[in-house]
């Protein structure tokens, strides 16, 4: 049971990887911002290029997994996890994290939930591997789609907790 929980926090750890670049590619202000307010000097196309390293991290998790891949995802959301605690001790003014562009709220202990649920799901599948999303479906197709059936619920409950209090953007 274990392992499966595991497995499934993982895959959502990926594809939320691949969703979080593609927005981030589309619109990387969001990003740019809350970066810039930590210090970081940024500009759109860096961002653009860590956002298609993402997406193409996740991709890869969700077709292949081992323990390389699995601790790349670790890696990845330690360090979105100390952007967040970073942000959250220095009470920064932050609009938005830049998770998902500029989809979501400032960061905040929903954030933090779902990237410790996400970082705790790689450690576990680097620890203890098992097949990958793909392979899931390729080796049974019916207990494959239902386990990519699980990780979109659980990637759809992680961008909802991202977006949950988020004011309406207003045009000018």
């Amino acid at each position: 049971m274990w392992s499966t929980l595991t497995a499934l926090c993982f895959g959502m750890a990926a594809l939320l990887l691949v969703v979080a670049g593609a927005l981030k590619l589309v619109d990387p202000s969001g990003t740019v911002g809350a970066l810039r307010a930590l210090g970081v000097v940024v500009d759109d196309t860096r961002v653009r290029v860590l956002a298609g390293a993402e997406a193409a991290l996740g991709a890869l998790a969700l077709a292949v997994t081992n323990e390389v891949i699995a601790l790349a995802v670790a890696l990845s959301y330690a360090g979105f996890a100390l952007v967040i605690v970073t942000a959250l001790v220095r009470g920064l003014p932050i609009d938005s994290c830049g998770c998902l562009g500029r989809l979501e709220t400032p960061p905040g202990g929903r954030h933090l939930l779902v990237v410790g649920v996400a970082l705790l799901g790689a450690l576990g599948e680097a620890a203890e591997p098992t097949a990958s999303l793909i392979e899931r479906i390729g080796d049974d197709p019916a207990d494959g789609l239902l386990f990519a059936f699980g990780v979109l619920m659980l990637t759809g409950a992680a961008v909802l907790l991202f977006r949950v209090g988020r004011r309406p953007s207003v045009r000018r």
